[in-house]
């Protein structure tokens, strides 16, 4: 299998690249020093038009063409790796080298420009910038089409998540659109004839941190391969045996830091558990955007925001926080501390601006927001400078409100500013397909749930490592999720989780 193996060998070294690009992307927003953005910008730009010429060179072309000679040679892994390989390559070549390079330069550009814009509430400072990032994703969009036969919006949605299209999220995002009035009402109905006892800071940093690192090794990140830092954007990257995780720190919130870190601990268990042997090979890659976000959500909303897992919470919080006052008032059962009180506050419901911390009833509405504005942008149909108005008028008939601020408003995601377009709706669908996964996983291993509220996570990490994480890109999303499920996504199914834990229905 000479041919097939000489294809490795190159994929081999492009993984390479994309590692060191992601660690770099890493440092860029932890570490590196302002002023060094426009080197950085360079670096990754070379980076990056190196990685796009091996993977659009004409012998590997060649290679690719010749390795169907193969194919009776090549086991069931093997080939699912050459399907890959095609899929990168399709999506590279369409692609010039010199809008690869233009693309990576305004990346960078724009998103130093939107750290500065975003707490200085700022929009006009970045507007231009975001103008040319817009131009720019629209050329590349619309060269990716032409290749692959598909609308733009697809094309670009498609990188993220293979197969994913328009038509499967529309009737989706339009169904929850007409379930969540009538059932937000219900909820916030019910909410507030519940008693909830303020939970008061301020709540240090440092004990912040130190609860955030019990609960990583709770869930079972390594920390032999991996880090906790902090960003103005909490986010997992790095490379699937070096997985770097950040947060960010609010003295009068001390969930907000928690259920990101928990979240982001779902996405690196997942890069953890990525098949060994195919590491550095396309089809040793994580499925794609929405199975990556369904282990974030899995983690973070299934199984951390339960009743099992948060009656073990609840006493790390007291001791974190509460002091020896709480801990009394949680022993007689009453008290801001109690464990009923904090399950309140952690599945509380509320109409709110910022989509990172909005509760899993309004998240959707975010997203729906997001997926039609980017999809407008990219048309034409609406132009950047209109952006904060269209963002305000699409919120307040989503959820009722309208963002006082761009800051709470078309500042507050950075996905636009570095370029990112065509993902949003992988956080819903992941959403979804966390509340099948979880729900396949509690019938599979039926101890789980009790081991949850020992704070134990083997159990589920077990299940998502065989069903999920260790099936890399073998399967499309839509087989993955049948064979772990026994079904194709049923959105359904985050429906009724919702009518149980949020209003108590079977």
């Amino acid at each position: 299998m000479k041919t097939y193996r000489e294809l490795e060998a190159r994929f081999a070294r492009l993984a390479d690249l994309g590692a060191a690009l992601a660690v770099l992307g890493w440092d860029e927003r932890t570490m590196m020093p302002a002023g060094a953005s426009p080197v950085r910008a360079e670096t990754n730009a070379g980076l990056r038009v190196l990685s796009h010429e091996l993977l659009t060179g004409a012998e590997l072309g060649d290679l690719l063409d010749k390795v169907d000679s193969e194919h009776n040679q090549l086991d069931e892994w093997q080939r699912a790796n050459v399907a890959e390989m095609r899929w990168q390559r399709l999506h590279a070549t369409a692609v010039p080298a010199d809008l690869v390079h233009a693309l990576a330069m305004i990346e960078s550009r724009t998103e130093m420009a939107w750290r500065a814009a975003k707490p200085a509430n700022d929009f006009p400072a970045v507007r231009a910038l975001l103008e040319e990032t817009v131009r720019l994703v629209r050329e590349a969009s619309v060269a990716k089409a032409e290749a692959l036969g598909l609308s733009p919006y697809d094309a670009l949605m498609d990188q993220w998540d293979p197969g994913l299209r328009t038509a499967f999220v529309d009737p989706i995002f339009d169904a929850y659109g007409r379930f969540l009035p009538g059932f937000l009402e219900r909820v916030l109905e019910k909410q507030s004839r519940e008693d909830l006892l303020p939970i008061e800071g301020p709540f240090p940093i440092e004990r912040q941190r130190a609860l955030a690192l019990d609960a990583m090794r709770a869930v079972g990140f390594d920390f032999n391969r991996g880090r906790l830092d902090e960003s103005l954007h909490p986010f997992c990257g790095g490379a699937p045996g070096d997985v770097r995780i950040t947060t960010r720190y609010d003295e009068h919130d001390f969930a907000r830091s928690l259920m990101g870190v928990l979240h982001e601990t779902g996405h690196a268990m997942y890069e953890l558990g990525l098949p060994e042997a195919w590491r550095r090979q396309p089809v040793g890659e994580a499925r794609g955007m929405t199975v990556h976000e369904s282990q974030s959500l899995l983690v973070e909303m299934q199984a951390c925001r339960s009743r099992e897992f948060l009656a073990w919470l609840a006493p790390q919080l007291r001791a974190a926080f509460g002091g020896s006052e709480a801990v009394r008032d949680a022993a007689s059962g009453g008290g801001a501390w109690s464990e009923t009180n904090l399950r309140r506050h952690l599945t509380r419901v509320r109409r709110s601006f910022i989509r990172v911390d909005a509760d899993e009833v309004t998240y959707p509405a975010h997203v729906i927001l997001r997926y039609r504005l980017e999809r407008g942008l990219l048309s034409g149909d609406l132009p950047v400078a209109d952006l904060p108005d269209a963002w305000a008028h699409g919120l307040q008939t989503l959820l009722g409100i309208r963002p006082p601020d761009d800051r709470r408003g078309c500042l507050q995601d950075i996905h636009w500013y570095s370029a990112t377009f065509g993902y949003f709706a992988t956080y819903s669908l992941g959403a979804m397909t966390a509340a099948q996964l979880f729900g396949a996983a509690a019938i599979a291993e039926p101890g789980l749930r009790d081991d949850l509220a020992r704070g134990d996570f083997r159990r589920l990490m077990g299940w998502l490592r065989t069903n999920v994480h260790a099936q890399g890109r073998r399967f499309s999303t839509e087989a993955l999720v049948t064979r772990a499920t026994g079904r194709p996504l049923d959105p359904a199914i985050f429906q009724a989780h919702l009518q149980r834990r949020y209003l108590d229905e079977a």
